[in-house]
């Protein structure tokens, strides 16, 4: 997986310091951050970067295909590299944390959906809503 500033590059995308610094940060999430969590981490990086930056950074990545975007129904769309490994989403509706996770068995389950309703997949997204079991 190449890097997000080499994609933008590759692209053709005008890639000026400050969104050098949104795609560092961007890269380095390990999590699903909104815009305004990806302003704060990129304004602890550059403190001149302005929220507005952000957005417009975020818009323009997601539009070239580098950026995900994800609604978890909380009102905040979230964004994670678009070339990451597949893996689906289980949403805690109660605290809004996100778990990825891959199933084989889910996995095969929607390509023989699709192969029988007479599709090929090329791609999907699965997100599970739910709250935790309460244990005892």
């Amino acid at each position: 997986m190449a890097d997000i500033i080499a994609r933008c590059e590759a692209k053709g995308l005008r890639m000026t310091d400050q969104r050098r610094v949104v795609a560092r940060v961007i890269g380095a999430a390990d999590d699903h951050p909104d815009v305004e969590e990806l302003y704060a981490r990129s304004a602890q990086v550059d403190p001149k970067i302005s929220l507005a930056t952000v957005y417009r950074t975020v818009k323009l990545f997601e539009e070239a295909g580098i950026l995900d975007k994800l609604e978890f129904g909380d009102g905040r769309a979230r964004y994670e590299d678009a070339e990451r490994d597949h893996h689906d989403h289980l949403i805690d509706v109660n605290t809004g944390q996100v778990i990825e996770f891959i199933d084989p068995e889910i996995e095969e389950l929607q390509e023989r959906i699709a192969a029988r309703l007479g599709y090929r997949l090329i791609g999907h997204r699965l997100e599970l809503l739910g709250v935790p079991v309460k244990k005892g």
